[in-house]
């Protein structure tokens, strides 16, 4: 076996491990998702992967729907048919008679809108 004393060291220099890139994944895409990938990554001016890299630093991903916050607009909603109805009312009987029970669902309303909105 030989050893050699004098290896060329003029190549390209090792990257630093966290320069690397060590995953790969694979996407399904159908053609026209495909066509427009390439098309905006060419009017870029870089490759699709980095392109495509790019869009992931610069994506912003919302939280879905947590039940929590789900509750909170179901009750919303059943509260909204609920001044519905005393509108129904009022209409009919006259406001002097719904106006304690509008003062107090108003309440209500402002409860559930600040929790759904502490949830955002």
């Amino acid at each position: 076996m030989k050893i050699i004393k004098n290896r060329n060291t003029t190549g390209r220099p090792a990257k630093k491990t966290d320069e690397k890139k060590n995953y790969k994944m694979t996407v399904k895409m159908a053609s026209d998702e495909y066509d427009a990938l390439k098309a905006k990554a060419h009017e870029a001016g870089i490759n699709q992967s980095e392109y495509t890299r790019q869009c992931i630093q610069a994506s912003i991903v919302k939280q879905r729907i947590t039940p929590e916050l789900m509750n909170y607009i179901r009750q919303l909603s059943g509260m909204a048919n609920n001044i519905n109805q005393i509108a129904h009312k009022a209409n009919a009987a006259g406001y002097m008679g719904v106006h304690k029970h509008c003062l107090f669902l108003n309440g209500k309303l402002d409860d559930v809108i600040s929790k759904i909105e502490d949830d955002c």
